[in-house]
């Protein structure tokens, strides 16, 4: 039987890492999630380019996700476009600033950043809008990438920022350099990502953590019921009526 070369052990390390490491800032962004439930304010997310933008859908009309999360989505940028096009569009400088501009975040509504690089155009450009707004910003990424990338390279935004520059609040997902952990043997190309499964981990756990604080607050968190489920969709009609005139994708 084939072994999985200590992935399983890599991913379980690094979400034990995020676990540990990163639960107080969890819970710090999670606080500034559940104010936005209390106000009846909507949660973005915005993915900064590629393979992050699916963390989005994660979070999105998703079974046991909170129902007020408008995700800050760009086709363009996603993995749903050819790739080599939105690798270009995600290097390009501004395009990131017109996508936040276009869903009008305002002055301290909360706006969560994925981006595990957390240096490209799409992802500044877009943390700037945000910041020049008021917006508070969680951001996901990894510290590795922010500090091990040199100053000139070209994948930076112009500005040579990072992503926690611009944040309230920081969350590492500890994201080598790379992201492929597992090597073979005989082959020297690194294999088997690891940044989806480590953000998607800490999407679910700012919900748990948000979820918990509203309800020690006496506040009753929107939540979607799986529209699959028998009575599911009886459930989630209420969120629908109450969110699809303010929810660009819903």
């Amino acid at each position: 039987m084939n072994k999985d070369l200590g992935y399983l052990d890599k991913v379980i390390s690094a979400l034990r890492k995020i676990e540990e490491a990163q639960s107080e800032n969890i819970e710090k962004a999670a606080l500034l999630m559940a104010d936005a439930i209390e106000k009846d304010e909507l949660i973005h997310v915005y993915g900064g380019g590629g393979h992050t933008t699916l963390v989005m859908g994660e979070m999105f009309f998703r079974a046991g996700g909170l129902a007020n999360i408008n995700p800050v989505m760009e086709p363009g940028l996603s993995v749903f476009n050819q790739a080599l096009k939105y690798l270009e569009l995600e290097r390009t400088v501004n395009y990131g600033r017109s996508i936040v501009k276009y869903f009008r975040i305002k002055k301290n509504e909360v706006l969560i950043i994925f981006h595990n690089i957390g240096i490209n155009a799409a992802t500044i450009d877009a943390a700037m809008e945000a910041k020049e707004n008021g917006a508070k910003i969680i951001a996901v990424s990894s510290s590795f990438w922010q500090d091990e990338m040199p100053e000139d390279h070209f994948i930076r935004h112009p500005n040579k920022k990072n992503l926690f520059d611009y944040a309230d609040v920081c969350i590492d997902d500890y994201n080598p350099v790379g992201d492929a952990v597992v090597n073979v043997e005989g082959f020297d190309t690194p294999i088997a990502p690891i940044s989806n499964l480590t953000d998607f981990y800490i999407a679910h756990r700012l919900e748990i953590a948000t979820i918990k604080i509203c309800v020690e607050r006496g506040c009753i968190p929107p939540v979607w019921s799986s529209a699959n489920a028998p009575g599911g969709d009886a459930i989630n009609a209420q969120y629908v009526e109450k969110y699809f005139s303010r929810v660009k994708y819903l």
